[in-house]
């Protein structure tokens, strides 16, 4: 099918690899990874797969300005902007009914923005074997899932049914994160893929879906979409958005749908949510300490994770098992056990001192 449009999901916030990542810098933007940043990366994962007009960003209004420095390559009316974050059901169908517009017969992909998946022909080859299961399947909507490599509890989980074609099998059902032994059983059955938030489906399919089992949100998106103009400003909107009922794509759409299958993606994919996640991507010196942008130095210190985007030097002394961020205007020092509450200092600061550090 040659109509095929591609959105990628930049709308986040990271709150987890903060003080990096801020409200209007979220992970998506940082330069960490060879220079690049994952929307960058994201985007060039597409190249060849889709053509460049036919590639949308979708992402809040606040970010806009941010994402479109970033990659210039996409006109400004090719990054939608949502007037207020209403979760990834009312992102997806905002985007499907703009598509609708001028290619209702057309095939939409849903991508996400932060994770890292390699190699990059592989993910493409799987991504085409999605687009080419629509043909036969057209009713369908087609989720990709990863073979995972441990018992994720951060991540939910697709339950594998009926081989229906080869790299090809229906969805017996969808789960959400489990707990550390049930992620054990998913794993240790072999008919468990983790749930990687990436979709194809026909514009036609997914906008009936959205009518189905959301329909009021439905018809607000339509009606939203049809006033959309390259000339609209998203404060146009934001009453009638922040009306919409906030739900995932997985709880409203996913799992009431009549016909999901799912295309098993054996690629290296990593969600990049926390410091830990990143530093699994460096290799670590002799104490196991890992430096990422920083000027180092480590003195009877080990297993530690060091991180700027400038040359500040950051000596450690003595200690172990710590996370260190350094920022300009703030400066994260963690033991690696309580890695998760950094979402509870972003919290905090919000609470203390407004925006002024998130």
């Amino acid at each position: 099918m040659s109509d095929v449009h591609a959105i990628i999901l930049a709308g986040g916030a990271g709150t987890r690899l903060w003080p990096l990542s801020r409200r209007l810098r979220p992970k998506q933007l940082l330069r960490l990874f060879e220079g690049s940043s994952l929307l960058q990366l994201a985007l060039n994962r597409l190249d060849g797969l889709f053509p460049s007009e036919n590639i949308r960003v979708v992402t809040t209004a606040d970010l806009a300005p941010a994402i479109s420095s970033e990659i210039p390559s996409l006109t400004p009316n090719h990054i939608i902007a949502e007037p207020a974050l209403r979760d990834t059901a009312n992102a997806i169908g905002l985007a499907a009914n703009l598509i609708a517009r001028s290619s209702p017969d057309a095939v939409m992909c849903v991508f996400t923005a932060d994770h890292l998946i390699t190699p990059r022909e592989r993910f493409q080859e799987v991504v085409r074997q999605g687009i080419a299961a629509l043909d036969a399947n057209p009713d369908a909507l087609i989720t990709f899932g990863v073979q995972p490599t441990s018992p994720h509890t951060g991540f939910g989980y697709v339950e594998l049914g009926d081989q229906l074609a080869d790299n090809l099998r229906a969805v017996a059902a969808f789960r959400e994160k489990p707990d550390a032994e049930t992620a054990k059983r998913y794993v240790d059955s072999g008919n468990f893929l983790w749930n990687s938030g990436m979709f194809a489906w026909r514009i036609e399919t997914i906008l009936n879906e959205l009518k189905t089992h959301l329909p009021a949100n439905q018809s607000a998106l339509e009606s939203i979409a049809a006033d959309w103009t390259p000339e609209s400003r998203p404060e146009q909107f934001r009453a009638r958005y922040e009306a919409l009922h906030r739900v995932s794509i997985d709880y409203g759409v996913m799992e009431k749908a009549a016909r999901v299958l799912v295309v098993p993606m054996n690629c290296d994919w990593i969600d990049v949510g926390s410091w830990e996640s990143i530093a699994a991507l460096y290799a670590a010196d002799a104490a196991g300490n890992i430096s990422i942008g920083a000027t180092a130095l480590n003195e009877k210190a080990g297993n530690n994770t060091i991180v700027s985007e400038t040359e500040h030097l950051i000596a450690a002394i003595g200690v172990d098992d710590l996370i260190i961020v350094h920022s300009d205007d703030a400066t994260l020092v963690c033991s690696k056990a309580e890695a998760q509450r950094v979402r509870d200092i972003v919290e905090r600061c919000q609470w203390e001192f407004g925006d002024r550090y998130v």
